[in-house]
């Protein structure tokens, strides 16, 4: 079975995050959206992705069902689907979450099909501070989904384990570490491994092929995804994959994309001190947006790095490719490819941003080829606006 999964306007509002993939490409509980119907569904997924993007996320020819990528599967949805026949389209209220069409067919050509109103709740992450907002439910959802009818490895006796809800892939494990699964699940994933004198709650997932260093903090509603290293004290976080927070500092309440390194001793604020909403930069308003939280942290698109005892203030978004370093809390939104801090900002040219970032895929056995150049390029010159405005 092939499916292909739709971006519609949550692209916009998702961005910068969405700036380098396609919505159903982002991780919010154990398993990006595109992972999360693939298993659902026992389906290999494509994607109607923006021309920039296409190549290195294609759609699968002959698919005749679409889902929309920013809808995350439940029981009532799949169910809903699997009754979707060919011509209709299925609708809550102007949402369009599936449809079955000619292979091929696009979003705009879908809203004239026979619609099939769906009524129930469904998951939908429209703007970036949802993923931290929703990781829980999600994270218990794709526990129960990876896990079912499966038989854990056995951690080390070295470990103390309040709860049993804790499942471990082959290759993983820990020594000398808490594990409270008694507020949620914990995962442990292929061939990662926490190390001596870590603390952890539930609900969390450590992503395959990913260290916690010794004496980490982690609290629940915690995602690390794959390749990556973390240390320090971090709560309700989703970091995507291919990054790293390896040292003390704390991150609350937020997102940071795949190829991120934060420096020793960085912090972000994730409440304000008169507890007042937090409002984030949004890129479809070209404002900052009342987010209706009053713990809102950090949002930090892929390709960023940031020197060590950086400080970033309540509800900061960080754009793609960026470079934040220097004492002082820089402005609440660092536009994409920006170089400096408190002091102000200059332009991180492309070929030096490149350098570095070929670099940082070398350590990983990973080739920085023109598929990946050629994205940046796109979102280098979709954001030029941002680095010659006020904002700068």
């Amino acid at each position: 079975m092939t499916i292909n999964l739709f971006d519609d306007n949550a692209w916009l509002s998702l961005r910068p995050l969405s700036f380098t993939r396609p919505v159903a490409d982002l991780r919010v509980g154990i398993l990006t959206i595109a992972q999360k119907w693939e298993k659902h569904l026992g389906a290999t997924a494509g994607f109607y992705a923006l021309p920039y993007l296409a190549l290195k996320y294609p759609a699968q020819s002959g698919a005749d069902l679409a889902i929309n990528g920013a809808v995350c599967p439940d029981a009532g949805l799949l169910e809903a689907i699997d009754k979707l026949r060919m011509g209709e389209v299925l609708k809550k209220q102007d949402l369009v979450i599936a449809y079955r069409g000619a292979a091929g067919m696009q979003l705009d050509q879908a809203r004239d099909l026979t619609p099939v109103l769906y009524e129930e709740e469904l998951t939908r992450i429209y703007y970036p501070e949802d993923i931290f907002k929703n990781n829980d439910g999600e994270l218990k959802k794709d526990f129960t989904l990876l896990t079912k009818g499966r038989t854990s490895q056995a951690l080390s006796q070295t470990n103390t384990l309040l709860g049993d809800d804790i499942f471990v892939e082959e290759g993983g494990g820990a020594e000398c570490s808490t594990f409270n699964s008694l507020s949620g699940p914990i995962y442990i994933g292929k061939n990662s491994q926490v190390w001596e004198g870590t603390h952890i709650r539930g609900s969390f997932a450590l992503c395959h092929d990913s260290q916690v260093k010794m004496g980490a903090k982690i609290y629940g509603q915690t995602t690390i995804g794959p390749f990556s290293r973390v240390g320090g004290e971090i709560n309700n976080a989703v970091i995507w994959g291919y990054s790293g927070k390896g040292h003390e500092g704390y991150l609350g309440n937020s997102v940071l994309g795949q190829w991120c390194n934060i420096g020793a001793d960085t912090n972000n604020s994730n409440l304000k001190n008169n507890y007042a909403e937090v409002k984030l930069w949004d890129y479809a308003g070209e404002s900052f947006r009342k987010t209706g939280l009053q713990f809102c942290g950090m949002i930090m698109a892929d390709h960023v790095k940031c020197g060590i005892n950086t400080m970033f203030n309540t509800g900061t978004v960080v754009g793609v490719g960026a470079n934040v370093f220097g004492s002082g809390f820089p402005r609440n939104f660092i536009p994409d490819f920006a170089w400096g801090g408190a002091h102000g900002f200059e332009t991180y040219q492309l070929d030096k941003m490149f350098e570095t970032t070929e670099k940082v895929f070398e350590r990983r056995k990973t080739a920085f080829d023109e598929v990946e150049k050629n994205i940046l390029r796109e979102v280098f010159e979709q954001t030029q606006a941002y680095r010659t405005s006020d904002n700068n």
